[in-house]
């Protein structure tokens, strides 16, 4: 993503890219119930990215592309991601994909599409990374703002999905205030195609 600048710190790349996804055109509606939300919702778009580690030890952000899935009756979108980044720097299969990134129009949870897409993404990735001697697993974001100043909106958290220990989380707060985290519950795959949420 150019100008998105490279990361020591998969923390500092999130933070970084939130704001960065936000702020595209028709990225957030507000907060639910205001008003004007139906037709904000209406005109709004999903963005999605890879943030990925670099054979350089960095993290860093793939171009942005909006193209999503939507189902009205249920206000959801679904991110379409494509599987892999066309990095020129960098060799073919040597790029180590970590958090699939998009921004939810208003604060809703994590839709049926986003949890069944990074599931189908860990099968071609792996489910965990080994980055600079650390161990960091595949998960999906998303990210949304509760303001009403569509152009400038705050990043107020992001929902996460883990596949490999299937915790749902939602994160709160911010840089100067610091980031809580809520695990909202554990997702069960019975089998390729069905799972469960255990609600905590």
């Amino acid at each position: 993503m150019p100008g998105f600048g490279q990361f020591d710190t998969f923390s500092d790349a999130l933070m970084a890219a939130c704001p960065v996804i936000l702020s595209q055109p028709h990225a957030t509606a507000g907060r639910r119930g205001t008003q004007a939300f139906d037709v904000r919702w209406r005109v709004s778009k999903e963005y999605c990215a890879w943030l990925y580690y670099t054979p350089a030890s960095k993290y860093e952000m793939s171009m942005l592309t909006d193209q999503s899935a939507q189902d009205d009756l249920d206000r959801r979108r679904s991110c379409l991601l494509p599987e892999t980044v066309d990095d020129a720097r960098f060799p073919p299969g040597s790029l180590k994909y970590v958090f699939a990134l998009h921004n939810h129009p208003y604060e809703g949870h994590l839709s049926d599409g986003d949890l069944r897409m990074i599931v189908s993404m860990g099968r071609v990735h792996g489910w965990v990374m080994e980055l600079g001697g650390k161990k960091v697993p595949l998960s999906i974001v998303a990210f949304f703002s509760n303001s009403d100043d569509l152009d400038h909106p705050s990043c107020d958290g992001f929902f996460q999905y883990i596949p490999v220990t299937g915790e749902l989380k939602k994160w709160t707060g911010g840089v100067s205030s610091g980031w809580r985290q809520e695990v909202l519950g554990t997702v069960t795959w019975q089998d390729e195609t069905h799972y469960r949420i255990d609600e905590k």
